[in-house]
């Protein structure tokens, strides 16, 4: 069972009159902690408290909340537009007209202004350059020599792979049939990003389906870890975030939003190490230029009608 982390941050503790946003992420501990700090640098008057898990797990606690009648959360800021999409056609989202988004391409953001993208995330193929070849596609996976060594994120648990999932499962060459094939191999999908690319630097693995930034991250902390984009595309995600219906401080709420949309946000996106969706603003080193990947869409309309299938196809085929 995985543990819920809660880590409030306060600022001005004295100040009586101090907002309290209360935010629930997926973002990693670190860099949500960077988030709300520079949030809170501009904004002083606002005291925030996070929490953070992995996509689903957080929805699942939301959807507890929701039937208990005590949502928690002013704001979402999760890897994927699936789940913000359900609570969007549940009509869980506020609507933010005003948001600052003319300068951004128009598949980044809901066309209804109900969740807002803040990056741009693709996952590829991750290998241990100690124990692995590079490959140029997903089909080489699955080669009998890698049995039991590749390290999968959990669409149940994380919002990239979930995202991943869904992009892929209707592309020639990679569909179901890649993941009955991981099957085969006795790959056990499991948790996020952030074990499977452990397991990978540690030669535990030697390859991992991983979301390109940790990946690059690691590389330049000195991990043997190399990140492929595979010929036939890569799934991506834009780490959206959206204002509950129910939010008790909507005001600090947009606020929030406004930041993460801002030059000064997508700066800060870019010093955590990813891909900005400001075309204006310079990706970090050692980024390849977005015009030498091959982006796999995906159709977020029909991935939230489809979800629950997709997710008990998926769990037939592991067993889980």
């Amino acid at each position: 069972m995985r543990f819920l982390s809660l880590l409030p941050v306060v600022l001005l503790a004295g100040a009586a009159h101090a907002e309290t946003l209360t935010l629930y992420t997926s973002q990693s501990p670190e860099i949500a902690q960077q988030t709300v700090d520079a949030f809170q640098a501009r904004h002083p008057e606002i005291k925030v408290e996070w929490t953070r898990n992995g996509t689903s797990q957080l929805l699942n606690i939301l959807r507890a909340e929701i039937a208990a009648g005590d949502v928690k959360p002013d704001v979402l800021l999760v890897a994927d537009t699936i789940n913000l999409g359900q609570l969007k056609a549940e009509g869980r989202l506020m609507a933010y007209p005003e948001a600052k988004v003319e300068a951004y391409d128009p598949a980044t953001y809901d066309k209804d202004r109900m969740f807002f993208g803040t990056k741009i995330i693709s996952t590829g193929i991750a290998y241990n350059t100690q124990a692995a070849k590079p490959v140029e596609s997903w089909s080489e996976l699955l080669a009998e020599e890698n049995k039991g060594q590749i390290a999968v994120p959990s669409p149940l648990y994380s919002g990239a792979a979930l995202n991943h999932l869904h992009s892929v499962i209707d592309v020639p060459g990679i569909g179901w049939d890649f993941y009955r094939k991981l099957a085969a191999l006795d790959i056990a999908p499991d948790g996020g990003n952030g074990p499977a690319l452990k397991a990978v630097a540690s030669g535990l693995a030697k390859y991992g389906i991983i979301a390109d930034a940790d990946v690059i991250r690691a590389r330049a902390s000195g991990s043997p870890v190399e990140l492929v984009f595979p010929k036939e595309g890569v799934s991506f995600i834009t780490e959206p975030v959206a204002i509950m219906s129910t939010a008790k401080e909507p005001k600090a709420a947009k606020a929030f939003v406004d930041f993460l949309l801002s030059d000064e946000g997508q700066e800060l996106v870019v010093r955590q190490g990813n891909m900005p969706i400001d075309p204006k603003v310079a990706p970090p080193e050692g980024f390849p230029a977005l015009s030498e990947i091959k982006l796999l869409p995906m159709d977020a309309d029909k991935a939230v009608k489809t979800d629950a299938q997709v997710r008990e196809q998926f769990t037939e085929i592991f067993g889980g």
